[in-house]
């Protein structure tokens, strides 16, 4: 097995795509997907709108911004473009099947490129649908920002409306390339921090993993693996991820341009913008993807298989 743990008996047997019975894999999974959803939202929207604002015009940091938009737009302003951004569970879906055939057909190399190939095809693949869902949901995210809800009567009812108009807007203005903004830019940040992701996490996890005691559950330690994981990638693409969210909000084809614009009007730190929250949001995410994920590739297991792998 490609686990490099020191005690053999408490290596982390990784559940395979042809270990698992997929009827129960995709039932499953869009329950997980939608509940994760509901709960770290709030964090992407906050995250997108600290990258997008100049300077802290409006938002002095991630918990500044929490309470503004909390008091100002009320509990609803944290789930601007919600319905929109749940479609995200259509690209979640090809994400994940396209990760577990790809490694079961990398079957002969190492864990580490398995992961590594494995999640940059999977973010390839998903970004065909998210990156529409993307630009429309941001849109959504920055509505009212800034403006006290409390005082607008009648109070907004959430419908597809404003997705709509935003939807007519972008094609009226720039055409199908308008959905697709920033996609370079996207691929840059996402294929990056997924290809990424993956290899860290089975890492991090192996490496517990030689030095827990044995009677420690797996999951724990992959539970603790994934937000360690998180962090790495996060960091490390957070520069791309700043640039990518600018083209997709404010146009613009050339990622140098953007790079350029944000050092000269923030200088180096500019480039972190937003990493605090993206690390704070992917902490709390990242802990409940992996223990529902790996508890669900455990559920999903063919009855055959049920007793062969330690939880």
């Amino acid at each position: 097995m490609e686990t490099m743990s020191a005690d053999p008996t408490n290596q982390i047997r990784i559940i395979e795509w042809n270990d698992m019975d997929k009827r129960k894999f995709y039932s499953f999974g869009l329950f997980l997907s939608m509940t994760i959803r509901v709960t770290v939202y709030p964090t992407t929207l906050i995250k997108t709108r600290l990258q997008i604002q100049r300077g802290t015009s409006l938002y002095n940091g991630t918990f500044d911004a929490f309470m503004k938009i909390t008091r100002q737009e009320g509990a609803r302003g944290l789930y601007k473009g919600f319905l929109v951004n749940s479609l995200y569970l259509i690209s979640g879906q090809m994400y994940i099947t396209t990760y577990e055939v790809s490694r079961q057909q990398l079957s002969g190399y190492s864990n580490w490129i398995k992961s590594l190939v494995g999640g940059g095809m999977a973010s390839l693949v998903g970004m065909s649908i998210s990156v529409p869902i993307d630009v429309v949901s941001q849109h959504l995210m920055l509505q009212g920002q800034g403006k006290d809800r409390r005082k607008k009567l009648p109070k907004e009812r959430v419908t597809f409306g404003k997705a709509q108009a935003v939807v007519i807007e972008l094609f009226r203005r720039d055409g199908m390339a308008g959905f697709y903004r920033g996609f370079f830019a996207s691929m840059l940040t996402t294929i990056p921090n997924s290809a990424l992701w993956w290899p860290f996490y089975h890492f991090y996890a192996e490496q517990l993993a030689s030095v827990a005691p044995s009677y420690l559950p797996h999951l724990m330690l992959q539970a603790v693996a994934g937000p360690l994981a998180a962090a790495t990638a996060n960091t490390l693409t957070n520069p791309m991820d700043i640039v990518r969210a600018r083209l997709q909000v404010e146009g613009g084809k050339s990622i140098v341009k953007k790079f350029k614009q944000l050092y000269v009007e923030e200088g180096l730190w500019g480039f972190s913008k937003g990493l605090s929250a993206r690390i704070i949001g992917s902490l709390p995410t990242t802990f409940v993807i992996v223990v529902g994920y790996e508890t669900l590739k455990k559920l999903s297991l063919r009855s055959d298989l049920v007793h062969t792998r330690q939880w």
